[in-house]
């Protein structure tokens, strides 16, 4: 494969204007243009960097990228057939994902989330006396231990939470108290006043957690979910909300995103929503261009892709 020039597909604006990356792939020997993804603005290109997938790439380009960690949204199957890469941006996000989750944490332990929601209405209204609590010594059960669960394990270590978690495998890993296999999720589940969702979307994890997982939750339990709407069955989370099952949760990703005005998430008063952010940052185009300018690197050497996906 030969790459002589590179679209950055005007689509990540949803995360760091295109011009950034492009300006920071300057220094690279091959072109590196915006384009719109159109089929013209594609027929220009040997490789796009994306946050979307587009249907004419599989038979305009040889290298695609994608700037997030998952990968539901691309057509695997047909990728490897046509003899497309793909590859993603898993590993980059860990500090931003850790330094979300560790907010939510302190925003529900602090009870901040209720003193904003006040401040809108210009009301005082101090927690009550056993409302509030210190994170330190709290259990937390992060469910998925990848570069995501481990930017979460790090954060949540130096603030002295007591940590479990979920791991395919059920190895052990530094910083986790221990790691329970899929097998024994409800069990994993069952301790923690914390939960973190930071599973990858596939087949497996399509509702993971549903009716039956929040029945095994302490009634004192906060979920969060900062993986993909769907690992949630947002309806039994709703339910759950509603039925005092648990105690709260802090989302940043939804089945529907946006998520819908109508969406009862929005009216709950221990319900943190957040507009899939969790894992920006303003370094977020030059983590990117790294993996971008790696790999450039890697096929003119002739050596292994970095975060080859298919």
């Amino acid at each position: 494969m030969q790459v002589a020039r590179i679209g950055i597909d005007e689509s990540v604006e949803v995360v760091f204007p295109p011009e950034q990356i492009r300006d920071e792939l300057a220094d690279l020997d091959v072109a590196v243009e915006v384009i719109d993804g159109s089929s013209d603005s594609l027929e220009r290109c040997d490789a796009v960097v994306t946050f979307v997938y587009r249907e004419n790439y599989l038979d305009a380009v040889d290298w695609i990228h994608t700037i997030q960690a998952g990968v539901d949204r691309f057509p695997l199957d047909e990728l490897e057939r046509a003899g497309v890469v793909l590859t993603n941006s898993t590993g980059i996000h860990g500090p931003a994902i850790g330094e979300s989750v560790a907010c939510y944490m302190l925003l529900f332990g602090r009870r901040f989330h209720r003193a904003i929601a006040n401040q809108q209405q210009h009301e005082w209204q101090q927690p009550g006396w056993d409302e509030t609590f210190t994170i330190a010594g709290e259990s937390l059960c992060v469910v998925g231990l990848g570069t995501l669960g481990q930017g979460i394990v790090d954060r949540a270590s130096a603030l002295g939470l007591e940590i479990t978690g979920v791991r395919r495998s059920g190895d052990p890993i530094e910083g986790v108290k221990r790691v329970y296999s899929p097998a024994e999720l409800h069990t994993a589940l069952s301790d923690a006043r914390f939960v973190a969702i930071a599973v990858p979307l596939n087949e497996q994890t399509r509702h993971l957690i549903g009716p039956e997982e929040f029945e095994a939750m302490r009634d004192d339990a906060v979920i969060m979910n900062v993986a993909r709407g769907p690992v949630i069955d947002e309806t039994a989370l709703i339910d759950a909300m509603r039925d005092g099952a648990i105690a709260g949760a802090a989302l940043d990703v939804f089945d529907e995103e946006p998520l819908p005005a109508d969406s009862p998430l929005w009216d709950m008063d221990e319900v943190i929503v957040t507009p899939h952010q969790a894992g920006f940052t303003i370094d977020y185009y030059r983590l990117v261009a790294d993996l971008v300018r790696r790999n450039v690197e890697a096929l003119a050497a002739g050596e292994a892709w970095v975060n080859r996906v298919v």
